[in-house]
């Protein structure tokens, strides 16, 4: 519909441009120009044909009715569901184009939600919410700070001060995709939508999780930019010592909001370290976030953080609003119900656009195994 309208509007401007030329010129149409008007008016009148009769057929499509006591809410995902089920070619709320149904935004809202919630990285990171190229300023004082000192009258003081350095965060996009079947979707007591946005929201908050962690070489960085680094003694143990020099390599201002994370192999190890009176490093906590506390901090365990070899990064320590976010598109998710027809399933396909990179390099440290020991 819209590319008709489009079409007619150009036509409609060709057609006032030949007339505006003969009167600027004060001359008649040529008989080029008249024959090419006449051309452009039988086409529009067949436009306008077309047009009239899609709208018509669109009026007659069967339309979703608010049920007593439902929200607007209720109704999208009621219409996404029956539109997923093939109930009808057509429905209210959901968005279709060449390439699919576009999923209506209260139910894109939920998966953004849930990527939210499933992703403690990404939750405690800072977001930014923008489009294009992104620079965010910060003061560094790690090599050199503020100093308030005596002073005596007549001599110069040094000079000393932090500096105002940025960082430049882009847009890289990631699409994640799975296919549903057919015979699942046919079943009605199968819960289409919920499957839809777990699906979806398991697939991309793992991958957000991993790039955040590890990055990946001139796209996202994540965490790969943090540099206050503690190097192990060995390539495959960390000590008890060790785990402490990392917790106190970062400022005793950032510890607040302060957490470890680790693979669940290098956790299995702290648990069996102990200090000096015999007590285990790292305990059982039910009062912790995620169970386990190291040093008095939560500990949270990826599976996307690698085992303890030589030269990983096997522990991340500090205050995770240290890493920025950028998000440029919010997840965007299409299904394709037809492309895949002759596999007995229905596409779902999501895209995102992101950017992620250490902000505060103060917040944040790591330990890095020893890349030359054995």
């Amino acid at each position: 519909m819209k590319g008709l309208i489009e079409k007619r509007n150009t036509m409609l401007e060709q057609m006032k441009s030949l007339v505006t030329t003969a009167k600027v010129e004060t001359r008649a149409l040529s008989q080029e120009e008249d024959t090419e008007y006449e051309k452009l008016k039988a086409e529009i009148g067949d436009l306008d044909r077309t047009i009239a009769i899609l709208e018509e057929e669109e009026a007659l499509q069967p339309k979703e009715t608010k049920k007593a006591g439902e929200t607007p809410e209720d109704l999208e995902v009621r219409s996404f569901e029956n539109f997923v089920r093939g109930v009808v070619e057509q429905r209210a709320n959901v968005t279709l184009s060449a390439n699919g149904a576009v999923i209506p935004s209260s139910i894109a809202k939920k998966i953004i939600k849930k990527v939210y919630d499933i992703c403690p990285i990404y939750q405690l990171a800072t977001h930014y919410d923008v489009k294009g190229n992104f620079s965010i300023p910060y003061y560094d004082e790690d090599t050199d700070k503020i100093t308030v000192e005596y002073a005596t009258e007549f001599t110069d003081p040094t000079a000393h001060g932090g500096k105002f350095l940025s960082i430049e965060l882009k847009g890289f996009l990631a699409r994640a995709f799975s296919l549903i079947s057919k015979s699942l979707i046919n079943n009605s007591s199968f819960d289409v939508v919920s499957f839809i946005v777990n699906d979806m929201s398991q697939g991309i908050s793992s991958w957000i999780e991993k790039e955040l962690l590890c990055g990946t070489t001139d796209k996202v960085e994540g965490l790969k930019g943090v540099k206050k680094v503690v190097t192990a003694l060995s390539a495959t143990a960390v000590t008890a010592d060790e785990a402490i020099d990392l917790q106190e390599s970062v400022s005793d201002q950032f510890q607040t909001n302060s957490i470890f994370i680790m693979g669940k192999a290098t956790r299995t190890a702290l648990r069996k370290l102990k200090d000096s009176d015999g007590n285990y490093l790292l305990n059982r906590d039910v009062t912790a976030k995620w169970g386990y506390t190291l040093l008095g901090k939560p500990v949270y365990t990826s599976d996307h953080m690698p085992e303890m070899a030589v030269g990983v990064t096997a522990i991340y320590y500090g205050d995770m609003s240290g890493l920025a976010v950028k998000v440029s598109e919010n997840i965007n998710v299409q299904v394709l119900r037809e492309k895949y027809a002759e596999q007995h399933a229905i596409g779902v396909v999501g895209f995102v656009e992101i950017d992620a990179k250490v902000e505060n390099a103060q917040k944040i440290a790591k330990l890095v195994m020893n890349a030359t020991a054995k």
